[in-house]
């Protein structure tokens, strides 16, 4: 797509920022996993299953460093980046991968089509592409939230999500073959509206959208709070939901 043309949804400065900031998190121990430890354990389970032969793979927007350890150990060698060591945007200088997987960054992309032909043209006839992304469904609860807090001035504070069916054509469309998505529910359980955030902030889950929305005032953070509380159950706990699509192509 010419980049005239590309609707600019997110905010490429803050997306990177908001990757360095998870990442740090993480290697000080401080931020939350389940995402990257599901994302992960599935990717794990896939290639074990295709049996893939040994083989060079990139790794992009994963924060534990998880799925690097276990693709070595069966064989296949791995370099690691985030959105701050490549542009996905553009096409890559000099390829040399059997492999690419790419952990939750194809969600936050102005360009996903081009993204998706760059990764295409950066794998040998016969590599594979894969990708986990959180899809159409995904955090219904905090959505709800959100409206609660705005109240009569709704503001745009999600990210706009892809479903399953334009996945699959947008791989389609850039050239991979047998191409396969399917979905999976992942369900959180958060004791505070607070706890909720930071998991999302620690695992690179905020928003960046290009039109930032206005920040909640003292009297709107005060609703969202009361809203998460009404949704507790019996534990005290309020149930989140992400659905994670995983994309798979090969050349």
């Amino acid at each position: 797509m010419n980049e005239s043309t590309v609707p600019t949804i997110f905010d490429k400065r803050r997306r990177l920022l908001r990757y360095s900031r998870a990442w740090t998190a993480n290697r000080a121990g401080k931020a939350a996993t389940w995402l990257d430890n599901d994302m992960v354990e599935d990717v794990v389970d896939r290639v074990g299953f295709m049996q893939l032969p040994e083989g060079k793979a990139f790794i992009i927007g994963e924060l534990t460093n998880d799925l690097a350890l276990q693709l070595d150990a069966m064989g296949i060698h791995t370099w690691e980046g985030g959105p701050d060591s490549i542009d996905e945007e553009r096409p890559w200088k000099d390829p040399f991968f059997d492999y690419i997987f790419s952990l939750r960054t194809l969600s936050t992309l102005n360009d996903l089509p081009g993204a998706l032909i760059h990764y295409f043209n950066a794998l040998p006839d016969g590599g594979l592409f894969h990708a986990q992304i959180l899809g159409a469904g995904s955090l219904p609860t905090l959505r709800s939230i959100m409206l609660a807090a705005d109240g009569d001035t709704p503001a745009a504070r999600l990210h706009p999500q892809i479903d399953n069916r334009s996945a699959s054509a947008l791989l389609a469309r850039a050239g991979f073959r047998q191409q396969v998505v399917d979905g999976r529910s992942l369900t959180v359980r958060f004791s505070s509206f607070e706890r909720m955030i930071d998991d999302l902030r620690t695992q690179a889950l905020t928003g960046i959208l290009t039109d930032k929305p206005p920040a909640l005032t003292k009297e709107a953070l005060a609703r969202a709070k009361a809203a998460f509380d009404d949704l507790r159950d019996d534990d005290g706990k309020v149930t989140e939901r992400f659905e994670i699509l995983a994309l798979t192509g090969w050349k």
